[in-house]
């Protein structure tokens, strides 16, 4: 190849640096926090990478005659160094909570001393934002929830606590083995109630804003039960979710049911047992429990039930199931219950429980039937009941998120609406399930299985 002529080179090195020029100028201009140090160095970076042209013409590199040149590295970083790390952010976003807190009437003294040394604890955003793929069967959770362990340490437990189990039973109706169940549940009996410090969990949660509103609600509320000194910062702590004490109460749940029991002046639902005992049973009692009424008792269905009638939105008098053939396990009359329901949580082929107004206060205190029920077996056990009579269907398995979304698309391609495909088994998939198993004459449990999502997949 001809070798260029000076002439030539000369005005091709006169474009390319008008166009390195021009490059640089625009880079500058979105780069406004530089220093003039670094829009010099930047300046030289574009410069030098002229292809080895040096003959551009650069105030800038005047400027920093007799330094040594920056690495491109260097010059690179100083736009993300003038960032602010999540930290800066957090402290920031503290400020500006602090004053809505002032607003809202929480003391200097408290602001102080919880709020302005609260901390951003990442591993609170993973679990937050964590969706378990794979789901636990009915029976593998009852397996551990009501394991024997369990249930004895559960006997164990309130032998121990008698007086004050009875004490809060007989102010809010809620029988001693009911609370003692609760408290083996939500932390194994004080074994485990959490080590996060409750106002460094919620304030992550709340700068984090994917659940801002309610967050920003706890955290307010945390900081008021500081404020009127039913514990300190220090012995406030919790799950990484910001539920506290060994009964696992949310901050607004505290302020609404939390009982001083022990007369001290302070409700401590981390270290007095009367407090503990008494504030779970005000919840329960709040949420609507029914003193006297059953629990959720095993029963048998009479030959030829229509399984789509085991739902929670059918309600009657437990005469009314009594008069259609459905009896206790043992075969006995079923117990007076008011708005009762039948609850199949395995489907057809597992046991059925008769729920009332009871199984939904503990629903109430946590929205799960799965817990629900180990709260209602777990207190008829260490009551002295007998175990789960039925058989489990153990040959089953729980379907996954995504099988669970793969069984919503096809029940919405087939016409039966389950909303939007999300994974979670709502009572729109189960109701939309149970229309489906009807029109091809399956028993319309509503309960999903792999062999029914097979079937739904096919042609």
């Amino acid at each position: 190849m001809a070798l260029l002529s000076a002439r030539t080179m000369h005005l091709f090195h006169e474009s390319f640096c008008s166009r390195q020029a021009g490059l640089r100028d625009l880079h500058l201009a979105r780069t406004p926090r530089l220093s003039a140090v670094s829009r010099a160095s930047l300046t030289c970076l574009f410069t030098w990478a002229a292809l080895g042209l040096t003959g551009c013409s650069s105030e800038p590199l005047n400027a920093l005659a007799g330094q040594a040149a920056p690495s491109p590295a260097v010059v690179a970083a100083a736009p993300d160094a003038a960032a602010p790390t999540e930290a800066q952010r957090f402290a920031t976003w503290r400020t500006e909570f602090r004053a809505t807190a002032r607003a809202a009437g929480i003391s200097e003294a408290t602001l102080k001393a919880a709020l302005d040394v609260a901390e951003f604890r990442p591993r609170t955003i993973e679990l937050d934002r964590a969706q378990p793929e794979f789901t636990r069967s009915t029976w593998d959770y009852l397996d551990s929830a009501v394991s024997p362990t369990r249930v004895a340490n559960g006997q164990a437990k309130l032998a121990q606590v008698r007086t004050q189990a009875d004490a809060a039973a007989s102010r809010y109706g809620v029988p001693a083995p009911v609370l003692v169940a609760v408290w083996g549940m939500e932390s194994n009996y004080g074994q485990n109630y959490g080590d996060v410090p409750v106002i460094d969990a919620l304030a992550t949660l709340a700068f984090e804003g994917r659940r801002e509103a309610w967050a920003r609600g706890e955290l307010l509320a945390a900081l008021k039960i500081i404020d009127q000194g039913d514990i300190d910062r220090e012995h406030m702590i919790g799950s990484w979710a910001g539920a506290m004490g060994q009964t696992q109460f949310m901050p607004s749940a505290f302020l609404a049911r939390a009982v001083d029991a022990d007369g001290d002046g302070r409700r401590d639902i981390w270290r007095s047992m009367p407090d503990v005992l008494a504030s779970t049973a005000n919840y329960l009692h709040q949420a609507g429990w029914v003193p006297g009424e059953a629990w959720a008792p095993e029963v048998r269905l009479p030959e030829g039930f229509d399984v789509a009638r085991a739902d929670p939105g059918v309600r009657q008098e437990a005469s009314q199931w009594a008069s259609e053939g459905v009896r206790l396990a043992d075969g006995s009359p079923l117990p007076a219950m008011a708005e009762a329901s039948i609850l199949q949580p395995a489907g057809a082929r597992g046991p059925a429980f008769l729920v009332g107004r009871n199984f939904r206060a503990v629903l109430r205190y946590n929205n799960a039937t799965s817990y629900a029920l180990g709260v209602t077996l777990l207190a008829q056990r260490i009551d002295g009941g007998a175990p789960v009579q039925a058989a489990w269907p153990r040959d089953q398995r729980a379907l996954s998120r995504s099988e669970v979304k793969s069984l919503q698309s096809a029940l919405n391609q087939r016409g039966f609406a389950t909303g939007q495909p999300d994974g979670l088994l709502g009572p729109a998939t189960r109701g939309a399930l149970r229309d489906w198993q009807r029109s091809v004459g399956l028993p319309a449990d509503g309960f999903p299985t792999a062999d029914l999502l097979a079937k739904l997949q096919q042609p």
